[in-house]
């Protein structure tokens, strides 16, 4: 790992997180940080630096933005190949610093509106403790050695009786695969779909943690834009990708449904190239308005859609088990191409999520959850049109776990970053979401409400439109 020991200068008119970002960048296109060299982690830099995780946050987050660096799962954070890295000249930031009018930090409350978060009060503690402690006893040593490479039947049972009950996805449980997390799952899964073509079309913006697993497998991606009510059929057509990764129920980042009328298209239009739909139902739990929307997958053609799901969200992303509901020709490839790949979930953690399950717990933490982030989404949506008004647009409510809010001032994503640091409020970037940089919009930002609590939400909005506007 290569130490990184800027000079910052506190007095500068130029913010930190900029002088940590010209410094590594500067080091990259000097060579002096080669191809493939681990950076520090963040909370390592941070304590090293003397400076918050927020401010090496908005560095790292601009270096992978622009292609400086690259992130692996679960490895670190490191630097890109010099042949891959654009090079953006930055505006000065003078003007941005005359307008902050700094709030002194208030480290007794936790303004956090990150992505990807959940509310850790509401995990269920005693229940997870109860039913795990059934799985440890001597009746069930079996689970102490190898299991099925697809995942223990029972629990693969129990998922394709909830998804259909909740989703309406139409399988039985040897369709079901059992993976751990929707990346690896991807993995998996592209090992599967190599023969069937060498490209993958993705909405733009879209989810960047899964096309990296196709790009890092041989894929060529396939940017398709998204119109009001999702990926663009038209744009589809012309592209000939037989296999899209898709998010209808709410797309990631912005929040559009993909209607019944388009969801019919894009079944008709793979269907006839013989392709496959990845339909990634990441947060299909959490709908807060209108009606549910049964799954893609549901619909007329079955055979064509590629089914994921996740406990990430409604549970914990730390048990780490995510699931996909596999075709039948798929499911014969699995058998052929991935046998030699042992199944990466504990089968302690399966028979738990089993019993779970099993014993009703599940169905009655998904209502609990679903009114808890009702209520935050609520309260959320109340403050910002009640403190912001109409210097915000906000993106995609109604479902989910994040809004996006396109913020009217004259900052850039980077800027907004670092305000909303100064104000002591997390909110997370959205520029890496998009596969083609130079369509990035740089006023668009991630605001989460599920590890927030509700009685911060409106302080936390209050403390952003003073630094923003």
């Amino acid at each position: 790992m290569f130490e990184l020991t800027p000079n910052l200068d506190t007095k500068s008119s130029k913010p930190i997180y900029n002088q940590l970002y010209e410094y590594i960048r500067n080091l990259i296109l000097t060579n002096k940080l080669k191809a493939d060299e681990k950076l520090p982690s963040i909370r390592y830099l941070s304590n090293y630096l003397g400076i918050s995780k927020n401010t090496v946050v908005t560095a790292y987050d601009q270096l992978l933005s622009e292609g400086y660096l690259y992130s692996l799962n679960r490895s670190g954070i490191f630097v890109e190949k010099l042949q891959n890295i654009k090079v953006y000249h930055h505006k000065d930031d003078t003007k941005f610093l005359n307008r902050i009018n700094e709030i002194p930090p208030d480290e007794s409350h936790n303004f956090d509106l990150r992505n990807a978060q959940i509310d850790l009060d509401s995990f269920p503690y005693s229940l997870w403790r109860k039913v795990s402690n059934e799985c440890i006893c001597p009746s069930l040593k079996e689970l102490l050695v190898y299991g099925e490479h697809q995942g223990e039947p029972e629990l693969r049972d129990q998922i394709a009786r909830y998804v259909f009950a909740a989703r309406g996805v139409k399988c039985t449980w040897e369709q079901v695969l059992i993976g751990a997390g929707t990346q690896q799952s991807l993995y998996m899964l592209s090992l599967m779909l190599k023969d069937i073509d060498n490209e993958i079309a993705f909405e733009e913006p879209g989810y960047d943690g899964a096309r990296k697993v196709f790009i890092d497998n041989g894929f060529k991606i396939n940017p398709i834009e998204l119109e009001a009510d999702g990926i663009s059929i038209d744009r589809l057509i012309k592209s000939n990708s037989k296999i899209v990764y898709v998010t209808p129920s709410h797309q990631f980042p912005c929040g559009m449904i993909m209607p019944a009328a388009k969801r019919l298209m894009l079944l008709e239009l793979i269907s006839r190239r013989n392709g496959y739909i990845i339909e990634d139902d990441y947060d299909g739990e959490f709908r807060y308005q209108g009606k549910p929307i049964p799954s893609l997958q549901g619909m007329n053609n079955s055979e064509r859609v590629i089914y994921m799901g996740t406990f990430s969200k409604a549970l914990s992303p730390a048990i780490r088990i995510s699931y996909m509901i596999l075709p039948e020709p798929l499911v014969n490839s699995y058998r052929k191409k991935c046998m030699i790949y042992e199944q990466p979930v504990s089968r302690l953690e399966q028979k738990t999520l089993q019993l779970f399950m099993e014993h009703g717990y599940w169905s009655r933490h998904i209502k609990k959850m679903r009114n808890i982030y009702k209520k935050k989404h609520d309260l959320l949506v109340s403050a910002i049109n009640e403190i912001m008004k109409d210097k915000v647009d906000i993106i995609g409510r109604g479902a989910g776990l994040h809004l996006l809010v396109n913020v009217k001032n004259s900052m850039t994503e980077a800027e907004l970053l670092e305000s909303a640091s100064r104000a002591n409020v997390n909110v997370s970037p959205t520029s890496k979401y998009w596969f083609n940089k130079e369509n990035t919009n740089s006023t668009m930002v991630f605001l989460g409400f599920a590890g927030i609590k509700p009685e911060n939400i409106n302080e936390s909005i209050i403390r952003l439109s003073h630094f923003w506007f």
